[in-house]
């Protein structure tokens, strides 16, 4: 009789809908409380609460280990620990759902910003009838920081808008700048755009000096991670008038707590996570997972691999 694999989900609501696996599959479910003492008996590990921090957590403790860690995150960051990253487990995350609703979301915020959209609306709420000019989007320069598939998609509304737009990645190559460029480009650009995962060499990248390097009159958006942004930084620039506003998705502590500056700052739009978040999302990040498992099971390479080394999915 074959032997029915485990499969351990860190819950979240909604659960997710496994369609074709049921009946092929051993599922047990757990939270941050649980997951330690369920952890051993799994095969494989689907972290459906993407933004839980559990697995570091509990990852070093005794006892066998899952050979599989899937993620339904586009990041990797929230499950690797240095046990985890020297152990044989493979690593995979939900790269390719997020990529065109974060480009949207983008071009919103840029939309929003450069017309003075917030302006409008609070104009509204106090029944002013204040006309004013605003500045046009198409001709400007925009730089995003992230040459994946979720900065690509990013570049790409952006032209459509009509902004000449480069590409920062971790290596230059055709088409995509290196690091060594960042700070000429950032001097010249009207939107600045993070879009890159967190690791060590992207951590606390935008920091006082980057945001000194920028023009009065440029915007920043992160959509990355919280982390990528020294956000005592962010602040100063933006009510110092280093730069002209900014849009923050991300933060390095989420939910943001009520006692967060970036809450307070006169032209920085703070909004909780929402870049990705299309609807019916969790059904497409099931079907992604069944499809992975179906490969796993059948002994076929997974897509989505992490590199652990780097702490990302490589590749163009």
């Amino acid at each position: 009789m074959a032997v029915v694999p485990t499969l351990l989900v860190l819950d979240a609501d909604p659960l997710p809908r496994l369609g074709r696996l049921t009946g092929r599959v051993r599922v047990v479910h757990a939270d941050a409380g649980t997951l330690a003492a369920r952890l051993p008996e799994a095969d494989v590990l689907l972290v459906w609460d993407a933004a839980s921090d559990a697995v570091p957590a509990v990852w070093p403790g005794e006892g066998p280990r899952p050979g599989w860690v899937h993620t339904a995150s586009a990041g990797a960051e929230r499950v690797l620990c240095p046990e985890l990253a020297a152990s044989d487990t493979v690593v995979t995350t939900a790269r390719g759902l997020f990529e065109e609703p974060v480009a949207e979301y983008v071009a919103a915020l840029v939309l929003a910003m450069a017309k003075d959209l917030p302006g409008t609306w609070e104009a509204q709420r106090r029944g002013e009838w204040r006309p004013r000019e605003t500045p046009r989007v198409a001709g400007g320069r925009a730089v995003v920081v992230g040459s994946g598939p979720v900065g690509r998609a990013v570049a790409r509304s952006l032209k459509a808008l009509g902004l000449t737009t480069a590409l920062v990645g971790r290596v230059a190559r055709t088409g995509i700048h290196g690091p060594d460029d960042l700070d000429r480009l950032l001097a010249r650009a009207d939107w600045v755009i993070a879009a890159a995962p967190l690791t060590e060499r992207t951590a606390g990248m935008f920091d006082v000096r980057r945001f000194g390097v920028m023009q009065p009159s440029a915007r920043f958006v992160n959509v990355g991670r919280g982390g990528l942004v020294v956000e005592d930084a962010l602040v100063r620039a933006v009510r110092s008038r280093w730069i002209a506003g900014a849009a923050v998705d991300v933060a390095a502590t989420e939910p943001l707590p009520p006692e967060s500056p970036l809450w307070r700052v006169p032209g920085l739009l703070v909004s909780p996570r929402m870049a990705g978040a299309a609807i019916g999302r969790h059904d497409e990040l099931a079907a992604q997972f069944v499809e992975l498992f179906e490969r796993w099971a059948a002994g076929r390479p997974l897509r989505n691999v992490v590199d652990k080394a780097l702490g990302y999915v490589p590749g163009r």
